[in-house]
């Protein structure tokens, strides 16, 4: 779920083309001292400034997503990796959700568990290549759960059958005619 980070060649801090050559050397500085100050900033920073909002907010809405799907698997919140922004705020440019996708102590259970780790995995509305990698093994996991239920209820059945006709009658069978 981790996104390479946005190009940072877009926080370069250089003057519009119209400043005169004496400016262009000096660095652009904010007009105060709060970080998230725009005022001074160059269109190209305005520009990755809007870019690093989106990002942060398509991030969270991502991982918010899958812990909201992901229940009681979920094995901690988000954790988001940041980029600084040119007006040095950090933004989320990536993120991740540990869930629990160790298997359950029977196969119903199994079955249920990869169902949810699977709906965790594809719960945003555009899942990444590692969630879709997620969702696939989860599947994978109740198949394998599956046939091992449908193994169980064969034995179980086979048995069930083997009791019936294994064991000698405690009388034996009479039969009456009548004519």
């Amino acid at each position: 779920m981790s996104i390479g980070a946005i190009s940072p060649s877009l926080a370069s801090t250089t003057p519009a083309r119209d400043t005169p050559p004496a400016q262009a050397a000096a660095p652009t500085k904010p007009a105060t001292t709060t970080p998230a100050s725009t005022t001074n900033l160059t269109p190209e920073a305005l520009k990755l400034v809007d870019q690093l909002k989106s990002r942060d907010t398509e991030v969270r809405q991502h991982e918010q997503a899958h812990l909201a799907t992901a229940g009681g698997l979920a094995v901690s919140g988000a954790s988001y990796t940041y980029q600084r922004g040119p007006n040095g705020v950090s933004y989320a440019i990536g993120g991740e959700v540990n869930i629990d996708t160790s298997p359950g102590g029977t196969p119903e259970e199994t079955i249920a568990r990869a169902r949810t780790i699977q709906a965790a995995a594809l719960a945003p509305a555009e899942p990444s290549g590692a969630d879709r990698s997620v969702a696939a093994q989860a599947q994978q996991m109740e198949a394998q759960a599956r046939a091992e239920l449908a193994q169980q209820q064969t034995q179980d059945a086979t048995g069930k059958v083997q009791r019936g006709y294994g064991t000698a009658p405690q009388q034996a069978p009479q039969l009456d005619v009548y004519a």
